[in-house]
Formats: C-alpha cells, structure tokens, sequence
C-alpha cells in the first residue's frame, strides 16, 4: 500500500518563496503520493501569512497554521510533528534552499529500514564563515553521540511517523533531532541533497 507524505515547512518572512515552493511540491506529489503540507507560519510580518492563506485555499492538501508571535524553529516543527498524519513526515525550509524533486530519493532510503534519514548538503554554497562552525558543530555531536551522520542540522529530513511522535524539540534542540532519534534507537541514516 502507499505511503502517506506529510510535509512540514516552518515560515519566517518567505514571502518571496512560497508560490514557487508550492508549485515544485505539487509537480512532484500530485498523482504520485497521498501527502499534506502543513505550513508553519511562526509570526511572519511580510505578507507571507496572506500567501499561505492563498495556498490552502487553493489545495485542499495544504494548511497554515498562524502562531501570533515568533516562537522559533523548534516550536514550529514540535507543532508541525504534533499534527502531521502522514507514514512518512519530510520537514523543509521554505527558503527554496531544499530540492522537493529530493523526495523520492528520501522515500526510498527510508524503505531500506531506517527511521530518521536527514539529508547532507555535501557541496554546501555558504561561505567559510558558515561551513566551518558548522562542520566543527557536526563533528562534535557525532563524537558525543555516536550517530554516524554529517550534518545534523540540515532542514531537509525525513522520518518515519513514529519518530516525530516520540521527539520532544524546543529551545534549539531542532539542530539535535538525529542524535535524539539515535538516542531512541531509531535507525538514522543520510542522503547527500543539493543545496
């Protein structure tokens, strides 16, 4: 039987982006997967709020849901978790930073047997002031965890069902969701993503 997708995209000031991302998540999911696409809009103030609204109204698969303030990253994905229904769950930036056309590449690795598969953006376009904490920050928490994964905080993930129910996130413990699932025992894996 196919799998159910539920898409988890938390928005802060995107409103340059969401028709765009919208168009490309449903030029890969319509006619191919059961999906939803939760929008998490955490206190925008530049009109993306109109646009979400403008989506859902437009498919009956997408829902904004509005917090009245910013809360951050970490409430917005422990909200989005709380009520995604899909087998399969994908968070996402809405910056267009991550590729939708990924999707099926995550699918499939998630179908090997694993729970947590988080992508790697290998050939990361940020400058080295960016990369480095980054790799350093990487380093350390395979070191301290003994999840075996390059980039623990990259945006685009995909987990089975059963993780995002089990995952308490607040505060930035966003950035540690594989080495929590690890924690857990959830088998965690990676794919290597564009950027």
């Amino acid at each position: 039987m196919q799998k159910s997708i539920t898409i988890i995209i938390p928005v802060f000031n995107e409103v340059d982006s969401l028709k765009e991302l919208q168009a490309q998540l449903e030029n890969i999911l319509e006619n191919r997967y059961s999906y939803e696409i939760l929008y998490m809009n955490d206190g925008s103030f530049d009109g993306s709020e109109k646009i979400l609204d403008e989506l859902s109204n437009q498919n009956a698969s997408t829902k904004a849901v509005h917090f009245h303030r910013n809360y951050g990253k970490a409430a917005a994905l422990a909200e989005g978790f709380k009520l995604a229904t899909g087998d399969y769950v994908m968070t996402m930036d809405a910056d267009l930073q991550d590729d939708p056309a990924e999707i099926p590449n995550f699918i499939t690795k998630l179908e090997e047997g694993f729970d947590l598969v988080s992508g790697w953006k290998k050939d990361r376009k940020d400058p080295l002031g960016k990369t480095m904490p980054s790799r350093f920050f990487n380093f350390v928490t395979r070191l301290m965890t003994g999840v075996k994964i390059h980039d623990f905080n990259c945006g685009i993930k995909m987990y089975k069902n059963a993780v995002v129910k089990t995952l308490d996130i607040y505060g930035g413990r966003h950035r540690y969701i594989p080495a929590l699932a690890g924690q857990k025992n959830f088998k965690v894996s990676e794919i290597i993503v564009n950027h």
